[in-house]
């Protein structure tokens, strides 16, 4: 196995790693398309493991960082779209929502330094002297190359909230006996004393996230009971998320020795590559409680002294053994280290020589929560408890948003947002 990994990939690493993704799709998601583009993260400046979420008219920024792994620096500029509660374009003009320019060049740059494999590393905040955002709700940052619109290099959602409710939030053991040991039940209630809605039926759309997701949200709730100015939304069945595991995780902020599952460290030259031990299916184990970042990752080096700049790229190796392939599906390594996307940069492969999926991805220096997850073929839903089980005492974090848009409106305002913390146990 060790010289599979180590060797049979190596030689594919520029046509795997480094060609050009140009004239694909663009969608309202967050994603990469040129695959020489790395580690984008944007998070409220300060706290790298927030949600990119600010409240509207603060002094709040958000911090929009990557790399190019490029030898050489670019023409990169990004543009910002404002979008409905489904991250479907808005009707909006940019005049409308934005103060300042919308096509800007990103001019902030520096060089990694000391580095195996060089790149350049891009940020920039928003807002900022070139543009302000004037109204609420969801957004996307499209990267693009050379002043041109159609070389989109990357998107990435983010949002702006007006407060204008409070949301009482409670995450629970599901009541229903058949989820009991295996999902949360999130119960919560919006009370608007300031904020006048006559029609919440039609006016509102509530959203809710587990671990700030996409794939698995719900998007259909509507008031259970009205009582005065509060909107209960207590259900049984119609708020339940499966509580899955514990993310796994892997720590390679030093490349000098090996830690908690790391199984060797090799330098190949000019590369380093890192194998982890074998993970195991946990379907059906008992749960263990293992503190986690629910799904994120830090980037760090312990070895240098600005994480952003000497921090590596380095090859990880992951295995999973499995008797026999799925045949109705795919498996994914998943995470914010994939966009929390299953695509082919983070799809596995079977080796029926080793009887293991395994899959080697470039990553970035630092801290990471994974997870192992299944695709069927013929629903292309995210199943990330086929192999990693699920147990109501699992830690997780639920956001909820909620819009509004009335007969007068001609968008999706996010009125109110709140974070909650399942800790069931």
């Amino acid at each position: 196995m060790r010289k599979f990994l180590f060797i049979s990939f190596f030689i594919f690493l520029f046509i795997i790693d480094c060609k050009s993704d140009d004239g694909v799709e663009f969608v309202y998601k967050n994603k990469i398309y040129k695959t020489n583009i790395k580690t984008v993260l944007l998070y409220k400046q300060g706290w790298e493991l927030s949600y990119p979420i600010i409240n509207l008219n603060s002094n709040e920024v958000l911090k929009l960082s990557f790399d190019d792994l490029d030898s050489t620096t670019n023409n990169y500029s990004y543009t910002i779209i404002h979008c409905e509660a489904d991250w479907t374009e808005s009707s909006v003009i940019p005049f409308d929502y934005i103060e300042g320019f919308n096509d800007n060049p990103i001019n902030d740059y520096d060089f990694s330094f000391n580095t195996t494999v060089k790149y350049t590393h891009y940020y920039l905040t928003i807002p900022n002297n070139d543009i302000r955002l004037k109204l609420s709700g969801n957004y996307i940052i499209k990267v693009y190359q050379d002043y041109n619109k159609d070389r989109v290099i990357f998107t990435k959602r983010f949002s702006i909230v007006d407060q204008q409710v409070n949301i009482n939030a409670l995450v629970k053991k599901a009541i229903l006996f058949e989820y009991s040991n295996t999902s949360h039940e999130i119960d919560f209630s919006i009370i608007h004393n300031s904020f006048p809605i006559d029609d919440p039926f039609n006016s509102l759309k509530v959203i809710v996230t587990q671990n700030n997701r996409a794939d698995n949200a719900i998007t259909n709730l509507k008031p259970l009971f009205i009582r005065d100015n509060v909107l209960i939304y207590d259900y049984d069945e119609d708020n339940l998320f499966s509580g899955g595991n514990e993310f796994r995780n892997f720590d390679i902020k030093s490349l000098r020795y090996k830690t908690e599952h790391v199984n060797t460290i090799i330098y190949i030259e000019p590369y380093y590559h890192v194998e982890l031990t074998t993970d195991n299916k946990r379907t059906f184990q008992r749960y263990f409680y293992n503190q986690d970042l629910n799904g994120k990752y830090i980037v760090k080096n312990t070895d240098g002294q600005n994480d952003e700049l000497d921090a590596d790229y380095v090859y990880i190796y992951f295995t999973l053994p499995l008797d026999q392939p799925l045949i109705d599906g795919n498996l994914y390594v998943f995470g914010q280290l994939s966009n929390w996307n299953c695509s082919k940069q983070n799809e596995m492969t079977y080796n029926y020589e080793t009887k293991m999926y395994e899959l080697r991805m470039l990553l970035k220096q630092g801290y990471y929560n994974y997870e192992y997850a299944f695709v069927k073929t013929n629903t292309k839903k995210i199943d990330d408890t086929f192999i990693e089980g699920s147990h109501f005492e699992t830690e997780d974090n639920y956001s909820i948003y909620v819009y509004y848009r009335d007969f007068s409106s001609n968008y999706d305002q996010l009125i109110g947002y709140t974070i909650t913390n399942s800790v069931v146990r």
